[in-house]
């Protein structure tokens, strides 16, 4: 099975070309979990297949490193916009790739003739509570607190197509979330568990973000991640509404238009090799 190992801002994954190479959905998870091993496969965060679509150009199938399906990924989408470019798929420079029923619009830029940087219209985020989702009190969960391992945090909860706890704190690069992160994710209070960002304020258009995704663990990056921390930035008072967010794999340049209440997210995508790989 021919692939392309792919990154935007370090957060890495395995592209494959759902039209030209063939596995059966029952086999998915397996091969997901292996291929994503960094030491027995190809190593990555997780696997996308990018399938043919009547409603869109085309869709994006992502699997996180765990086999489990993902809802969307806004580091991925980057990188489907250059795979499909940069090999020929399209010779757009505006698309449209559904996942998961959702269609997102990406405007690509261009560099020597290959897709360089991507932005991507991420949709307008999800604030209500019980579609995020998350258990709360309130219609919605900002500043809202949680008690993890007898501690508590203040989170703002929001979907970008998938759910995300914000934590705005102090000392995000000597936080040990190795030990605190999967306690986030599986917490109770979140029905399909969470991607949690850990957040510092830097000032008012810069904030840095540590990600600890469900399904995967602590990524170098997290473009729905980045969304909603800017998003949560805004309702609490903590940001503008354009920030730049400095992520351990890169930054990503992103705007809430509260006008009308749609993210823009614009970072880089890249290629690392191609290659092919024994199914069987």
């Amino acid at each position: 099975m021919k692939f392309t190992k792919m990154y935007g801002c370090g957060n890495d994954y395995i592209y494959i070309d759902g039209a030209k190479e063939k596995i059966a959905q029952a086999d998915k998870e397996a091969f997901v979990r292996r291929v994503s091993d960094r030491h027995f496969g190809v190593g990555g965060d997780g696997v996308i297949f990018i399938n043919p679509s009547k409603e869109a150009d085309f869709e994006m199938e992502m699997y996180n490193a765990d086999g489990s399906r993902a809802e969307m990924c806004g580091n991925g989408i980057r990188c489907v916009a250059k795979f499909v470019y940069d090999k020929g798929l399209t010779d757009k420079t505006d698309i449209s790739v559904i996942s998961c029923g959702k269609i997102k619009y990406l405007q690509l830029f261009l560099k020597d003739g290959k897709v360089d940087t991507v932005r991507v219209n991420m949709g307008a985020p999800e604030l209500t509570a019980a579609l995020v989702p998350v258990v709360c009190g309130q219609e919605q969960a900002v500043d809202e607190t949680i008690c993890v391992q007898g501690q508590d945090y203040k989170m703002t909860c929001v979907s970008m197509g998938n759910p995300h706890a914000v934590v705005f704190m102090d000392g995000v690069k000597e936080l040990d979330i190795e030990k605190i992160g999967p306690y986030f994710e599986n917490h109770e209070r979140f029905p399909r568990r969470t991607n949690t960002e850990f957040v510092e304020v830097l000032d008012r258009q810069t904030v840095l973000m540590r990600v600890w995704e469900r399904g995967t663990g602590e990524t170098l990056a997290c473009g729905t991640g980045a969304c909603a921390t800017v998003v949560s930035g805004v309702l609490n008072g903590l940001t503008d509404e354009t920030v730049t967010v400095k992520l351990l794999g890169g930054e990503l340049t992103v705007t809430w238009d509260q006008t009308e209440n749609l993210v823009y997210m614009t970072g880089p995508a890249a290629t690392v090799f191609d290659g092919a790989m024994d199914i069987k």
